[in-house]
């Protein structure tokens, strides 16, 4: 019999928490003829509603049920490598309660992996039902990462990932605190086969990511996954030296030759401002990356566990 781990990230899905797994275990009939036990992990990220009594009750039902719940809210990456660190499957698999990630998918995934794939992951074709800035913004932030890093972020890519023990060990040898899910797994490599779907609404309740959320996690993989902004940052330095350099001598010549002294207020306080605000840009993209390996160098925990079963 092979072990399947099937991790569930939850915060507020207390309205999801019964209706995912009465859609995972729909499968109940794949899981038995190819003799794949199960084993289903909901990670609580310090959800404020009864997330947690809605996993003890179906816990009271069905022992292949577990919960990990965590003392406070640390966010979806810290409950990923939670339930990665909790799953002992053969398989594992990552999926999200809302059921954006469809669990009748996963009969296909496995005859992926039983072809001799090291992983299988998902990724949308479309994005109907998402605010049309947001989609345009999240497909900038993917075209930007795949000119800007080595390591390949697909367009579209969701979390819902079948992986093998070893993809799994791989993924948990990179212990960071500063953790960027998707550049991880293009980072770990592996031979892994993309499966397109349709865009799904989520069933109940709502996104708990808001633009500004996005953004700031869009800026937690770029740090993580390329050194190019500080590349920019010496560029545009040099190029400023080199412009101001030039502009020197500029007004030396004209001021030998003419005699006309240096004037024009406003746009000597245009250059002021703009000269400022290069320096100041630079100075916070140095100061992202410090932050980055300040958080790292202290070494805190990435999750503290509240209950565990």
């Amino acid at each position: 019999m092979k072990l399947l781990s099937v991790i569930v990230p939850c915060y507020n899905e207390e309205e999801n928490v019964r209706d995912f797994y009465d859609e995972l275990f729909k499968n109940a009939a794949f899981f038995q003829n190819n003799e794949i036990e199960v084993e289903l992990l909901y990670i609580d990220d310090g959800s404020r509603d009864k997330t947690a009594e809605e996993v003890r009750k179906l816990r009271d039902e069905d022992a292949r049920v577990h919960l990990v719940s965590f003392s406070r809210n640390f966010g979806k990456e810290a409950a990923i490598y939670a339930g990665l660190q909790k799953a002992k499957g053969d398989l594992v698999v990552l999926m999200d309660a809302d059921l954006q990630d469809p669990p009748s998918l996963l009969p296909e995934m496995y005859g992926y992996i039983e072809a001799g794939y090291d992983s299988v992951a998902t990724r949308r074709v479309t994005r109907k039902g998402e605010p049309v800035l947001r989609s345009f913004f999240a497909r900038m932030f993917y075209r930007l990462m795949n000119r800007i890093s080595r390591t390949e972020i697909v367009d579209g890519a969701r979390d819902y990932r079948l992986m093998t023990r070893q993809v799994v060990d791989a993924i948990l040898a990179m212990t960071e605190y500063n953790r960027f899910t998707k550049g991880i797994f293009g980072w770990v490599g592996y031979e892994t086969k993309w499966l397109e779907y349709e865009n799904v609404e989520r069933r109940k309740g709502e996104t708990k990511w808001s633009f500004w959320k996005l953004f700031l996690y869009s800026l937690e993989g770029i740090v993580a996954f390329s050194t190019a902004p500080l590349t920019i940052a010496v560029v545009m330095g040099t190029l400023f030296c080199v412009l101001a350099f030039a502009m020197i001598i500029f007004i030396i010549a004209r001021t030998l030759l003419f005699g006309d002294p240096t004037s024009g207020w406003p746009s000597l306080v245009c250059i002021i401002l703009l000269v400022s605000g290069v320096q100041l840009f630079c100075l916070g993209i140095l100061g992202q990356y410090l932050s980055k390996t300040y958080m790292e160098v202290k070494k805190r925990p990435i999750y503290l566990v509240k209950e565990d079963f």
